[in-house]
C-alpha cells in the first residue's frame, strides 16, 4: 500500500462531538433560564434545542455555511419559540455555548499515541464537515493540511472536498488513506473519489448499507499495525 498522507475526520473520529455539544447546550440552556425565567423556558429540553438547531440548518443550507452563524440563527428561533424573542439574549447564549463547545473537548484517548506514531512516516490532516479548528482542541500544528467543509463550500461526501485534501496534501488520490466514523459521508465520500478509506467502527456496530470500506478498525491504534508501522 503506497500512501503518502492520512485525512481524519474530526467529530466523532478524534473527539466525542455529541458529548460536547450535549454538555454546552446544557451551558447554554442553563443560561437562557437564568435570563428568560418563565414556564416555557423551563420546559425547554436539550432535545427541543437540537430539532430546532436541525430545523435551521436544513433552512439555510446552501446559503449559510458557517456553524456558528447557524448556531446564532437556532438560538434565535429557541428564544421565539418559547415567546421571548430577543437578538441580544441570542447572542449571549451562543457565546456560553461556542465557550463550552470548544474549550471543553476531549480527544479521545488513542489520538495522541497514534498521531505520533504516524507522524514520523505520514503527512497527517483534518478534513471535517465540522468547525473545530485544530488549535481549539490540543491538535495545534499536528496536521500538515486541514480542510473544512465550511471554508471551501464543499461538505462529504462530496468527492471534491477529497481532490482538494490531495491537493493540500500534494499526492495523487490513490495515495491518501482517509479515517472516519461515518460510513456515508467518511467512507462512501473517500471510495467514490478512488481514495483509500478506513472506517472508524468505535461501537462495533453493525453495518447493512452496502458501503464497505478498505480496512475497519475499532480504534486508531490499529492503524500503524494496518499501515505496517513497527
Amino acid at each position: 500500500m503506497r500512501i503518502s498522507a492520512i485525512s481524519f475526520d474530526g467529530d466523532m473520529t478524534l473527539w466525542d462531538f455529541q458529548k460536547v455539544m450535549r454538555h454546552s447546550l446544557e451551558k447554554a440552556l442553563a443560561a437562557l433560564r437564568g435570563l428568560v425565567p418563565t414556564r416555557r423556558a423551563e420546559d425547554l429540553t436539550i432535545e427541543d434545542m437540537i430539532s430546532i438547531r436541525g430545523e435551521v440548518e436544513e433552512e439555510v443550507k446552501g446559503r449559510i455555511w458557517n456553524h456558528e452563524e447557524i448556531r446564532l440563527l437556532s438560538f434565535k428561533r429557541t428564544l421565539e419559540c418559547i415567546g421571548h424573542p430577543d437578538r441580544e439574549i441570542a447572542a449571549c447564549l451562543n457565546k456560553v455555548y461556542l465557550k463550552h463547545r470548544f474549550e471543553d473537548i476531549e480527544l479521545y484517548p488513542d489520538v495522541i499515541p497514534t498521531f505520533d506514531e504516524l507522524a514520523p512516516h505520514y503527512k497527517l490532516g483534518l478534513l471535517s464537515n465540522g468547525n473545530s479548528y485544530p488549535e481549539r482542541c490540543g491538535l495545534e500544528a499536528r496536521f500538515a493540511f486541514v480542510i473544512f467543509s465550511q471554508d471551501v463550500q464543499i461538505e462529504k461526501p462530496d468527492r471534491r472536498i477529497f481532490e482538494i485534501a490531495a491537493q493540500q496534501a500534494d499526492c495523487a488520490l490513490d495515495e491518501l488513506l482517509h479515517v472516519g466514523d461515518s460510513l456515508k459521508n467518511d467512507v462512501a465520500g473517500a471510495n467514490a473519489a478512488g481514495v483509500r478509506s478506513v472506517w472508524l467502527n468505535r461501537d462495533s456496530q453493525a453495518s447493512h448499507s452496502g458501503i464497505v470500506a478498505e480496512y475497519e478498525i475499532a480504534t486508531l491504534a490499529e492503524l500503524p499495525a494496518v499501515l505496517e508501522i513497527g
